[in-house]
């Protein structure tokens, strides 16, 4: 049985693949030919030895119930989505634009706060900000960079253009899932590989161990880098472990590190103690240090914002990044770019709504049934309003919590995500997506080619978070003239 694509209904958004009249897009004309002839039987039994994949390597991600902890499979989707070279090198550019001027404003905050003096930035929206770190008033890490890997979340709106939809410069995830993403292809659907020049995303690791390696205390010698994390039960573990593996580094916990007379970092080992240079922590601030931050965190390592302050080792990110991963705060950011940079943001912001400002209030509390609703500090897809699939109970709700805390709140349109074709139970349907690329910064900025596609699973869904019921797909960057 073959696949009709004059058959697959593309809706009112903007779809990736398949034009309004049905047909393949240019650029993935190839593919769309690929899989018509592979046929939907051929293209399920793929799909399935994918699943298989996942299962055996035992690629999961873990989703926090009130029943538990339950570990899943990663899901997956064997229809990549393909995004031209040319358009991605704007888009990269407009990335590395954004990191820059993130690091500027947030060494700015820890030390002369000029945006501030100057009027460019809110002195309120500091002032509530639940992310901003006192103890690291006055730090000024290695090359002024806190953020060290950002994982940015860009969306296509009916437009064809990206935006962003929100910056991640805390514990970003999801670059595991993309370079598994890759490699199941590879294996699983080598011959549509060669109808593309696909850039190639398998240097992550390479890129990310230069990143950390740059932030060594100790340059002369090849540093000993360490991943932090919570442990098994984490949600991300996989990801933790991972990384680990593909650098080189050790996994650790905080258990497995001590902090000595000398204000250095030290790992356990069967041979003794064993310093450590720079720390990936995959831990939230408030469990990094129980003498700094949470007293009774037993995840972190006692005096390490010590040993970090006195530039004994580096740590990425860096404690206190958070200040800028805030849905306020990123509201400003074309402003910081002009500021810190003097040019204009390439990439542009999703129009957005402060409820601290009466007027904005007065326009979201009137226009909830429309509205995409969100706290300042939430990640993950939690503490949303998506207004037009909410019930009058729900509205009323956040009406009363945007009331209360109006500096915690912000709201931007529901914007009509793109959509690209996903195998579902009734064949190829068109699904919503978004897109995660990483963004590295240290003496160098590099940015992944592509990223973490998510997928909404859903029908009509526009949550594409894998807690929530998302799903991924392989992103491909390919060469125009194929």
């Amino acid at each position: 049985m073959s696949i009709a694509w004059e058959n697959y209904q593309v809706g009112n958004a903007f779809d990736e693949l398949v034009a309004p009249d049905g047909q393949p897009r240019p650029l993935a004309r190839g593919l769309c030919d690929f899989i018509s002839g592979l046929g939907a039987q051929e293209l399920s039994g793929r799909a399935a030895a994918v699943d298989a994949a996942i299962m055996t390597a035992g690629i999961t991600f873990t989703v926090y119930t009130e029943a538990g902890n339950i570990d899943r499979a990663w899901p997956f989707d064997v229809v990549p989505r393909i995004i031209a070279r040319g358009e991605w090198e704007r888009v990269a550019k407009g990335l590395k634009q954004r990191l820059a001027a993130l690091n500027l404003f947030i060494n700015d905050l820890y030390n002369e706060q000029r945006i501030i003096k100057d009027g460019v930035f809110p002195a309120e929206v500091l002032a509530d900000s639940k992310n901003f770190r006192t103890a690291c008033v006055g730090v000024t890490p290695r090359y002024g960079v806190w953020a060290h890997i950002c994982g940015t979340d860009l969306v296509r709106h009916s437009d064809g253009q990206f935006y962003v939809l929100e910056d991640n410069l805390r514990v970003p995830s999801g670059v595991s899932y993309m370079l598994e993403n890759r490699q199941l292809m590879k294996r699983l659907f080598p011959e549509a590989f060669a109808r593309y020049h696909i850039l190639p995303v398998d240097d992550y690791t390479a890129q990310l161990y230069d990143t950390l390696a740059a932030l060594s205390p100790r340059p002369s010698q090849r540093p000993v880098i360490a991943v932090l994390t919570p442990g098994v039960f984490n949600s991300a573990y996989f990801e933790h472990s991972y990384l680990a593996q593909q650098m080189g580094a050790e996994l650790v916990e905080g258990a497995d590190l001590t902090v000595l007379e000398d204000d250095c970092v030290y790992m356990k080992t069967i041979s003794g103690l064993e310093r450590v240079d720079v720390i990936y922590r995959r831990i939230d601030d408030d469990f990094i240090d129980p003498e700094v931050f949470r007293a009774d965190s037993t995840l972190g390592v006692p005096g390490l914002m010590r040993a970090w302050k006195k530039g004994n080792v580096g740590l990425a990110n860096a404690p206190g990044s958070g200040v800028a991963d805030d849905k306020v705060v990123y509201a400003f950011v074309p402003q910081m770019i002009k500021y810190y940079l003097g040019e204009e943001a390439i990439l542009p912001n999703v129009p957005s709504y402060l409820c601290m400002y009466e007027k904005d209030r007065k326009y979201v509390l009137a226009n909830l049934d429309k509205l995409v609703v969100k706290p300042a500090n939430e990640s993950g897809g939690y503490g949303m309003l998506i207004g037009p699939m909410s019930s009058a109970e729900e509205r009323e709700k956040f009406a009363a919590l945007i009331r209360d805390n109006p500096r915690n709140y912000m709201a931007q349109p529901t914007l009509s995500l793109s959509t690209a074709p996903t195998l579902c139970d009734e064949g190829l349907a068109p699904r919503h997506l978004d897109l995660r690329p990483f963004v590295l910064q240290s003496n160098k900025l590099n940015v992944t080619a592509g990223g973490l596609t998510r997928v909404a699973l859903r029908k009509g869904s526009l949550v594409v978070n894998s807690s929530q019921g998302g799903g991924s797909k392989d992103t491909w960057i390919v060469e125009e003239s194929q």
